[in-house]
């Protein structure tokens, strides 16, 4: 299972996800943001690789689908409605991502 966690930047939110995400056998994850300013900003390349697009507000999946409307298709794009109040690895932000993803592989496998 692929999983690309996007946020704005990509620098607290989105490359937890991916630490939280990589560690478990069978998943594999990545992370961007829709910034232009992005530490690693998505491109299609992700997108054509990921199972499960894993967004953290309604406005990055807006952009995702007029940046790469065609390329999405049938791919779920799922708005976790995390706010940008967390710092990397913040504890509570780890598990709100454990919470909210877990039943997303489940319904997905």
């Amino acid at each position: 299972m692929n999983l690309l966690f996007i946020c704005s930047r990509n620098q607290w939110r989105s490359p937890t996800g991916e630490a939280v995400w990589r560690r478990v056998e069978g998943v594999e994850a990545r992370s961007a943001g829709t910034s232009r300013n992005a530490r690693r900003r998505v491109t299609l390349g992700d997108i054509r690789w990921a199972d499960l697009v894993l967004v953290m507000e309604e406005k990055h999946a807006s952009r995702l689908k007029a940046e790469f409307r065609q390329d999405l298709g049938h791919r779920p794009v799922h708005v976790l409605d995390i706010p940008d109040d967390y710092r990397f690895m913040d504890p509570e932000l780890v598990e709100l991502l454990e919470s909210a993803v877990a039943p997303l592989i489940k319904a997905a496998q």
